[in-house]
């Protein structure tokens, strides 16, 4: 079955883009606007954040990590797409596709523990504003960081090698990318145990976020609904309101996609738009809805550019 003896060495064929021949070039030019656009706005996030010192603070510094991991998404996916497009060859080594399922997976996670913390930030900053220098301390937050990352790293490690002990009976992938529901699949057997630890998994990262921002929420409202200054209330509402927007976004986007998968009667054509619509619509929305409606990001960025036309 295997060419070399190797799992690693078959080539696996993504199903098929389906673009007609006139199409092809269009297409080619729209995904890589949108990739660069994608990789333009949150970069400028960055780069915002990283540059300007009175930005970093505990809720910039979180959020900061929100468009490089929607930078990596965007990142898993283009550069093969593109390729795809141009060169009308769906074929991708089994280790590449391993890899860029391991990156996606690793952002949609991320994307969940970053607007988990960024929850907690806003709980303390509002409800408790005279313990936030004590508890979102630098120290702190380095630490949720890092452990953030480090859990996330480790968990989609885990999803991904418990593929690698099970036999490939097929080579042609049902989706466009490599999600592990699609790698699944191709397995002959093993699916039980992959399918338990992927439950699990959806399960902790929906439930540890749902819970936590459902928490947070609450008590950040009741603190708003209590709070005698309309001025301090108004402003806890457009923070909140900015950061429920995104994960609500991303809570439709990705569950559809994975409950799609688990269900026949859902048609294969939407299945696979919305699995590529999580990796394009967080990365442009993101940031376009932190970098407008943050007052101090859209102050900056704008100031930037002024002076940047004024000094041409």
């Amino acid at each position: 079955m295997y060419p070399n003896g190797s799992v690693f060495s078959l080539v696996l064929t993504l199903h098929s883009l389906e673009l007609p021949e006139a199409n092809i070039y269009p297409a080619l030019i729209f995904a890589a606007a949108t990739y660069l656009f994608i990789l333009f706005i949150n970069l400028t996030i960055i780069i915002t954040i990283c540059l300007n010192r009175n930005l970093h603070k505990p809720m910039y510094i979180l959020l900061l990590n929100l468009p490089i991991s929607d930078a990596m998404g965007a990142t898993s996916l283009f550069p093969q797409l593109l390729y795809s497009i141009w060169s009308q060859d769906r074929s991708i080594s089994y280790s590449a596709c391993l890899l860029q399922g391991f990156f996606v997976h690793l952002n949609g996670g991320a994307s969940y523990l970053i607007l988990t913390a960024m929850a907690y930030d806003r709980y303390i900053a509002i409800c408790y504003p005279l313990r936030y220098g004590a508890i979102m301390t630098s120290n702190n937050l380095v630490k949720m960081i890092t452990a953030m990352w480090i859990f996330n790293f480790a968990a989609i490690i885990v999803v991904f090698s418990l593929l690698l002990p099970y036999r490939i009976c097929q080579t042609h992938m049902t989706d466009l990318i490599c999600y592990k529901a699609a790698l699944m699949k191709l397995l002959c057997n093993g699916t039980e145990v992959n399918n338990i630890y992927g439950l699990f998994t959806i399960v902790f990262y929906h439930g540890l976020s749902l819970s936590v921002v459902a928490f947070t929420y609450i008590h950040i409202l009741i603190t708003c609904v209590t709070n005698k200054q309309s001025d301090a209330k108004i402003k806890a509402l457009q923070t909140c309101g900015t950061h429920l927007v995104v994960f609500l976004f991303l809570e439709f986007n990705t569950l559809f996609s994975l409950l799609a998968h688990r269900y026949e009667s859902v048609p294969a054509h939407l299945r696979r738009v919305f699995s590529i619509s999580v990796l394009v619509f967080p990365p442009i929305v993101n940031p376009l809805i932190y970098g407008f409606k943050t007052k101090e990001i859209r102050h900056k960025i704008v100031t930037y550019f002024k002076n940047k036309i004024s000094s041409v």
